[in-house]
């Protein structure tokens, strides 16, 4: 039985009695005083879900004649800049303006190609390849041909298709797909690795479900233990990353946040990207997976290793309470 419908909760809502104007003038005297009140910035930046964020920065740019995202540029720095501009990206621009970077950067961010290309659904992957070309005139697919390689590249591309079938599942192929499964791990010839990945990027989740425990059934093991043990670099991170989404999509951003910040001292890009991406969509859900798998609150991790302004936004973010820490 499929059971991928959890519920999903955000931590950052629609504000009542919200007012784009007075929003913006706040923000124009934060902004433009002799000091940045940085307070001000978290207090109403975070505190809105970000269609009334456009609002605010429509209104600034009618208020001051300037660019709301570019005055923050030129006021903040560091990692609270990256945090207070990327609230502003719409969704679809934020995934586009990350990967662009990962792309196009002096190396290649795998991981990030891996956090968004194996959890986006396929509208989701079709508004950022619309908004990928917009801000860069650029194609997303073409950039990810010339920057990776291998089938690292090619489960990549399958990806960035956005083909994957929703909602359908047909448990009489489920046992012949996981076959396939298990012989690509087994014999791990290109053709195999091919079949593999085609799966994996095309079938639904609610299929996938099934094939994964009918290969279980099979082979006697865990689909993501075979992977890893059949395969390894960024191929098997990103197969594992696919496999991990259509389980649980908040366990896997929780797993991706604590190597973020335990293994990796603190990754600042890949905390910055996932509290921001998922904030409105399941970041609460996510909150809650962290606790349940590694004891202590997401809250409680980066008031430990983050500071100043830039752990107060993300705290406001991940909208922990007292009782958190």
């Amino acid at each position: 039985m499929y059971c991928g419908d959890y519920q999903m909760q955000g931590t950052i809502f629609p504000a009542p009695n919200f007012n784009p104007i007075m929003d913006a003038q706040l923000l124009g005297g934060a902004l433009q005083g002799i000091s940045c009140e940085k307070d001000v910035l978290i207090d109403i930046l975070t505190q809105r879900c970000n269609s009334q964020r456009l609002m605010i920065a429509e209104a600034y740019r009618d208020m001051y004649g300037r660019d709301l995202i570019t005055d923050l540029k030129e006021n903040l720095s560091h990692h609270f800049k990256e945090v207070m501009v990327g609230l502003m990206y719409p969704p679809a621009s934020y995934d586009a303006h990350e990967l662009w970077h990962a792309l196009k950067g002096v190396d290649t961010e795998e991981k990030c190609l891996i956090d968004i290309l194996a959890s986006r659904s396929n509208m989701e992957i079709f508004q950022m390849k619309e908004a990928y070309l917009m801000q860069y005139n650029n194609d997303l697919q073409q950039d990810i041909d010339s920057e990776t390689s291998g089938h690292f590249r090619d489960t990549l591309m399958n990806l960035a298709q956005g083909t994957r079938m929703e909602g359908y599942a047909d448990p009489c192929t489920a046992a012949q797909d996981a076959m396939i499964l298990w012989e690509a791990c087994q014999q791990k010839t290109g053709e195999h690795k091919d079949m593999l990945q085609m799966i994996l990027c095309n079938k639904s989740y609610q299929q996938l479900w099934m094939v994964f425990q009918e290969f279980q059934n099979i082979s006697g093991q865990d689909i993501v233990d075979a992977i890893n043990e059949c395969y390894d670099g960024y191929f098997q991170e990103l197969l594992v990353a696919i496999v991990l989404c259509v389980r649980d999509k908040p366990s896997y951003f929780a797993y991706r946040l604590y190597n973020a910040i335990h293994d990796f001292g603190f990754h600042n890009k890949t905390v910055i990207r996932i509290l921001i991406a998922r904030s409105e969509i399941d970041l609460m859900t996510i909150r809650q997976r962290y606790k349940e798998r590694y004891g202590k609150s997401l809250f409680h991790d980066i008031k430990h290793f983050a500071s100043g302004h830039y752990e107060s936004a993300l705290l406001a973010i991940c909208a922990g309470d007292a009782e958190d820490y």
